[in-house]
């Protein structure tokens, strides 16, 4: 059965406690069984599927299940749940009109994907949502091309909120060896002996700015974990299994060991900026971090959102309720005068000695077989992507 665990290694969770959703035992086979003659709802896209892994393995504590209107609206208005705690994005399961009609508050229905029954919800609530309110005050636009926004409008019309069981995690054996859940990363933390550990968050390879934050950052705390999202990004974002291979090499050649862990974040980009920078942080919280690092433009998708957006939104908690300590830095750079990574809080010198490079830049490079200077990459990163963009040439010209 799903359990609660207040007993858990480390910082506490959001709460106080893990809600952990997942079935075990025999009950797989038995609600499975069940759910032959239940309702359905078909789980789309990636992001429900991972929402569904998060639930399971109480990431998203103290919530239980998707969301019930009560939860839904002051979350979307106030950035809170109905118990008046700090939570920044609606966890929800969309039904379409046919969907919502076979569903019955107090009854179970069956979350489906491709056949397969992946979880059952005890449905409490279906209520039809304003997706345009929700755009808005989520992601601070209704503009479609925003692809959160996006995603919202090809959802049902309808919300589905209750407490889940989850019966199968179909992503378990992607990045197995990294895959640490809450319980799993506190013991880890715990067994290292570290009283205070930052979270990294990236969707992206890391390169020299990113390694310079996260070692001022180890500066302050006792240990570093090197989180990236795996659940589900954009078509033009690197993909994970490839920016795990540039995690793998930096750790094995420029951290310290004993002082770093590498695992993988399941949950899906929403690209909410600001609300998601706090997402981020709450969830990190739950996996036992004390502190989480914040930089430019955090979660951030073309000019939605301002570059220190996601920092500044922090300063409308009190941190204590939040309960996570947010390490907040400025765009950092090479600079040719100081030989060494800074930023603007560090660095005296002007544009013409600081090393900048744009992400369409670097990606011109890689597709030329060019590596990036080695004050912006280090040549064993470069060297991983320019063979994954020469393969992708070879691909699309074959």
């Amino acid at each position: 059965m799903p359990n609660t665990l207040k007993d858990v290694s480390g910082f506490p969770p959001h709460g106080g406690a893990l809600e952990l959703r997942m079935a075990n035992g025999d009950e797989p086979r038995e609600l499975k069984a069940m759910a032959a003659s239940l309702p359905t709802v078909e789980a789309k896209s990636r992001r429900v599927l991972s929402d569904l892994e998060l639930l399971a393995i109480g990431a998203v504590s103290p919530n239980r299940g998707f969301m019930t209107q009560a939860d839904y609206n002051p979350v979307v208005d106030e950035m809170r749940l109905a118990n008046g705690l700090p939570w920044s994005l609606p966890i929800t399961l969309s039904a379409t009109d046919e969907e919502a009609k076979a569903l019955e508050p107090g009854k179970k229905a069956a979350i489906t994907h491709e056949g397969r029954t992946v979880a059952i919800i005890d449905v409490e609530d279906v209520y039809r949502y304003d997706v345009r309110h929700e755009a808005e005050l989520t992601y601070r636009t209704t503009d479609e091309k925003h692809p959160g926004v996006a995603y919202l409008y090809e959802q049902g019309s309808h919300y589905v909120g209750g407490e889940v069981t989850v019966l199968e995690n179909i992503f378990l054996s992607e990045f197995a060896n990294y895959r640490l859940t809450p319980v799993q990363l506190r013991d880890a933390i715990a067994l290292r002996g570290w009283k205070t550990a930052v979270a990294f968050q990236t969707r992206n390879p890391i390169h020299r700015a990113h390694e310079y934050l996260t070692k001022c950052a180890l500066e302050i705390v006792d240990g570093l974990v090197i989180h990236p999202l795996v659940g589900g990004t954009k078509g033009d974002d690197i993909p994970a299994e490839v920016r795990m291979q540039c995690y793998e090499v930096l750790m094995e050649k420029y951290y310290p060991p004993d002082r770093v862990i590498l695992s993988v974040f399941p949950a899906a980009m929403r690209y909410a900026g600001p609300r998601e920078a706090i997402w981020h942080a709450l969830l990190r919280k739950n996996y036992g971090m004390t502190h989480f690092i914040v930089g430019r433009d955090h979660a951030g998708v073309g000019d939605y959102y301002g570059s220190y957006d996601a920092q500044e939104i922090f300063e409308e908690f009190d941190a204590a309720e939040l309960g996570i300590w947010p390490l907040k830095f400025e765009h950092s750079f090479w600079c040719n005068t100081c030989e060494q990574m800074a930023s603007a809080k560090t660095c005296p010198h002007g544009k013409e000695d600081r090393v900048f490079l744009s992400g369409t830049q670097v990606r011109q490079m890689l597709t030329n077989g060019e590596e990036p200077p080695p004050q912006f990459s280090r040549p064993e990163v470069a060297r991983i992507l320019i063979d994954v963009e020469r393969a992708k040439d070879n691909t699309d010209n074959s």
